[in-house]
């Protein structure tokens, strides 16, 4: 790799590969299960880390969401506002991501992923400077907002991989 827009491209192919790996063939049954009956699910946690994708790479790009715009929004037929992305839900919210298949999950997460490479991999290593939230001290810059989207996806992939293993292995 030469430069940092091919790292950070690296590491957002790596969770797209592993979103597949790990929800691949699942049926909703098991894309549903709960540890717990306030644990998060396979389903919902591919959701989670998809929208949260979606929405911070929309946002620096100044377009529109994947989720409204290719119609996915209808598709999983969630019954959350449209700008929902997870954040701070409930176990009962959690519980309410039903009916998606493993296909539905990776087709959305394919057309985040893809969106997101093609904008990274257009981006130089001085575009990873530029402010895109004044809203903290210090201010973010695109560099940081992308770690941020990477840590939190590749997070939520291994905690739906470890769930996965449970599913299996009952």
């Amino acid at each position: 790799m030469s430069t940092a827009t091919d790292l950070l491209a690296d590491h957002f192919e790596r969770i797209r590969e592993t979103v597949r790996q790990t929800t691949g063939g699942l049926t909703p049954e098991q894309l549903t299960h709960r540890v717990d009956a306030e644990s998060n699910t396979i389903a919902w946690l591919i959701w989670h880390l998809t929208r949260v994708q979606d929405d911070h790479i929309a946002d620096v790009m100044g377009a529109e969401q994947i989720w409204a715009t290719k119609g996915w929004a209808d598709a999983f037929g969630l019954p959350f506002d449209a700008s929902a992305t997870g954040y701070g839900q409930t176990p009962d919210e959690v519980a309410a991501v039903q009916g998606v298949t493993a296909e539905e999950l990776i087709g959305y997460h394919e057309d985040v992923a893809a969106r997101t490479l093609d904008y990274v991999r257009g981006l130089s290593d001085d575009d990873l400077a530029r402010i895109v939230d004044e809203n903290w001290v210090p201010p973010v810059t695109l560099a940081v907002r992308l770690v941020s989207v990477i840590g939190d996806d590749l997070q939520h992939v291994g905690q739906a991989g470890f769930i996965r293993g449970i599913v299996e292995r009952r």
